[in-house]
Formats: structure tokens, sequence, C-alpha cells
């Protein structure tokens, strides 16, 4: 009798594990390389990187913080871009280890530039819609390509910008 019960507890155990190692992630953290094209027609061509953490409240709900840098140099002028974005993420779990997504950011971006000496700065508004893949070997690691259109609204006018991303994403946790 003392056999069968600690096979049967055996039993529930391995049961219980098994289901907890289908579930998602509790979030996630990404960090990559991005090819940022400020402009579409005659626009700059900038490269830098993202950081991107998301915390899943479910199965396909995510919060997303969402920040890059990047740099370009046309014509001896240094120019950078700081973004900033925070917002909702939408993910499809169809398999622990393939998670489409769309997502829509809202938040800020800071603008610098700079030549001989002479330099400026300005503040605006941005906002962000896109998404991306992350396929992965492992449950716990993945690589997410990702693309997004950012707006920045500064100075009066709007930056229409596309950002194109490759990042490693580590996942945490389980829901």
């Amino acid at each position: 009798m003392r056999k069968l019960v600690f096979l049967a507890l055996g039993f529930l155990i391995l049961s219980v594990s098994l289901a907890r190692a289908q579930e998602p992630p509790a979030a996630d953290l990404a960090v990559g390389y991005s090819y940022f094209r400020e402009g579409f027609s005659d626009g700059v061509n900038a490269n830098g990187g993202t950081l991107a953490f998301t915390g899943y409240a479910n199965r396909w709900l995510g919060i997303t913080g969402d920040s890059g840098v990047y740099h370009a140099s046309p014509f001896g002028i240094s120019a950078n871009t700081y973004t900033y974005l925070v917002g909702p993420r939408v993910a499809r779990r169809s398999s622990e280890r393939v998670a489409p997504f769309a997502q829509v950011l809202l938040g800020g971006a800071h603008l610098t530039a700079g030549a001989g000496g002479i330099s400026g700065s300005a503040n605006g508004f941005a906002w962000s819609a896109g998404g991306g893949i992350d396929p992965g070997p492992s449950r716990r690691i993945a690589f997410r390509p990702q693309f997004d259109y950012i707006g920045i609204h500064t100075g009066g006018g709007t930056i229409n910008t596309a950002r194109a991303s490759a990042s490693i994403v580590f996942r945490f946790g389980s829901r």
C-alpha cells in the first residue's frame, strides 16, 4: 500500500511539473541591434541598439517597455536619437517556442546633433506600431526579428522612421 501511495504521489508531482512546463513565460528581456531609418525618402540611416522588457498579465497580453539608442554621421554631422516607449503587446502563443506578437507603444524621444563645436537637442512625443516573432531553440531563449514604425513629433513636425531589429530574448518565470 505504501508503494502505491508513493507511486501515485510521484505521478502527481510529474504531471504538475509537465503542465507547468507548457505554460508561457511571465516575462522576457530582449537585447539587440537595430537599423533605424529616419525619414523614408531622403532620410538618414542610423545604427544602434534596443532593450525591451515585457511582463505578461496572461497568456496573450503583456506590457512592454522599450528603449533605443541610434547613431548616424551624415555629412560630418553627429546625430543621435534616443527613444523610450511603453504600451501593450498582444502575443499568439500556440507553441512554447514560437510566439508572434504585435504592439503599440507611446512615449518620448530625445534628438541631438552636432558638428564643428555647434550642437543642439530637442525632445518630442513618440509612438510606435509594429511586431515580430520569437522563435527559439529552447523555452528560455529566442531570437527576435522585429519591424516597427516610429513617429517622432518635435519642433512642429513629425519625423517618420522605420526600425528593423534583431534581438536575443531571455524568457523568465512562468504564468
